[in-house]
């Protein structure tokens, strides 16, 4: 099975750069203009079945799409909860005085919300678990890019930092084959 991957477009500015986890925020006019631009990517593209996070940012992205099948919508592909700090950049976070950085397993351990053990558990069960056994051919799968990086670090037996210091801007895409468990380069199909 070939699972196509997409980060949500551009969300409003004030947003960039903070922790919006759950926070149900909307595209920016650049990302309504990029998700078009996605979309005739993927224009010639006949998908099996759709799944997408239940969040606004995704829908919307989605929306450009001219699909035709219904997409599952599920909090299962939301981006980590960071409960209080949600909305809030790390200058803001750290000013809390709260807690300081130490590094980056110290610091996403620290932040209120959603453990990421618990996180992390659900990305693995979605994709290796509740996809395969509901799914086959060609799937696409509207998500957020915590969901993919931690994806990232299940199948590429990386570090959480590692993953998430790889570059995945918004509208950007990635291909998984479920068969290897690999993922594919990407071009505009």
């Amino acid at each position: 099975m070939l699972v196509t991957l997409i980060r949500h477009a551009e969300v409003e500015e004030a947003y960039h750069k903070r922790y919006n986890g759950h926070i149900d925020i909307s595209l920016s006019t650049q990302g309504k203009k990029e998700s078009r631009e996605l979309a005739l990517c993927f224009k010639d593209k006949q998908f099996t079945s759709v799944f997408c996070s239940d969040l606004k940012r995704c829908k919307q992205t989605l929306d450009a799409f001219d699909l035709h099948i219904q997409p599952v919508y599920t909090s299962k592909l939301r981006e980590k909860s960071w409960g209080k700090h949600e909305g809030m950049s790390f200058d803001d976070i750290i000013s809390l005085n709260d807690f300081s950085y130490e590094n980056f397993e110290q610091w996403i351990q620290a932040l209120d919300g959603e453990d990421y053990t618990s996180y992390i558990q659900r990305v693995e069960v979605f994709f290796k678990e509740f996809l395969p056994a509901c799914t086959c051919g060609e799937v696409l799968v509207m998500t957020h890019a915590g969901v993919i990086r931690v994806l990232m670090h299940l199948l590429d037996n990386i570090s959480l930092e590692e993953a998430f210091c790889k570059p995945f801007g918004y509208g950007n895409y990635i291909v998984l084959d479920t068969d290897t468990w690999t993922f594919q380069d990407t071009q505009c199909v």
